[in-house]
C-alpha cells in the first residue's frame, strides 16, 4: 500500500494524470475487447470514436494545460486561412512544473498514437476495412493533439529564448547606461 501511495504522492496532479490516462485506455480497450461482446460496428464505432473524443478534449483542453503548461488551438482568419494560436504559462511557472507529470503526459500522447497505428496494421493484415475507419478517427484525434502541443512546445522555447536574449540585451544596456552616466 505504502508503495502505492508513495508513487501516486510523486505527482503533484493525481487526478488529471488520471483522466490523461483513463481515456486513452478506456478508448483503446474498448475497441479491442468490444469483440467479444458487441456484433454491432455501429455500436463500436460510436462508442470508440466518443472515448477518443473525450481524451481528446480532456488532453487539449485540461491536461495539457495542468501538466505541461500548454494550451493550443486552431483558428480561420478573415482570408480563410488556419492560424495556430499557442499559449503557454511564464517562464517560471514552467519551471515549477512537475517533471513526472510531464514525463506521462508526453509519454502517453505518443503511446497513445502508436497503439492505434499497430491495431490499424492489425486491422489491414485481417482485412477489417471498415475497423480502420474507427482507428483512423482515433488515430486523427491522438495526431492532432501531438501535433498542436508538439507546435506548442516549440513555440514556448521560441518564446523563452526571445525573453532571455531581450532580458540579457536591456540589462547590457542598463550596464553600459550606468557605466556612462558615472564619467
Amino acid at each position: 500500500m505504502d508503495r502505492v501511495q508513495g508513487t501516486v504522492e510523486n505527482y503533484s496532479n493525481p487526478k488529471t494524470c488520471f483522466f490523461h490516462v483513463f481515456f486513452k485506455a478506456a478508448a483503446l480497450t474498448f475497441y479491442i475487447l468490444s469483440a467479444l461482446f458487441f456484433s454491432s460496428f455501429v455500436i463500436i464505432f460510436v462508442v470508440t470514436v466518443f472515448l477518443a473524443a473525450l481524451d481528446f478534449w480532456v488532453v487539449k483542453n485540461l491536461s495539457g494545460r495542468i501538466l505541461v503548461g500548454l494550451r493550443w488551438w486552431n483558428e480561420i482568419n478573415e482570408q480563410g486561412e488556419s492560424v495556430w494560436k499557442f499559449e503557454c504559462l511564464d517562464q517560471e511557472s514552467l519551471a515549477r512544473m512537475n517533471k513526472k507529470d510531464s514525463w506521462l503526459f508526453w509519454w502517453t500522447l505518443y503511446l497513445n498514437a502508436v497503439a492505434w497505428i499497430i491495431l490499424g496494421i492489425f486491422s489491414l493484415i485481417r482485412f477489417q476495412a471498415d475497423y480502420l475507419l474507427v482507428i483512423g478517427v482515433c488515430l486523427t484525434l491522438s495526431i492532432a493533439n501531438i501535433v498542436g502541443f508538439t507546435r506548442c512546445r516549440k513555440d514556448a522555447k521560441k518564446q523563452i529564448q526571445q525573453f532571455a536574449s531581450q532580458t540579457i540585451a536591456s540589462q547590457f544596456t542598463s550596464t553600459l547606461q550606468s557605466a556612462f552616466s558615472l564619467v
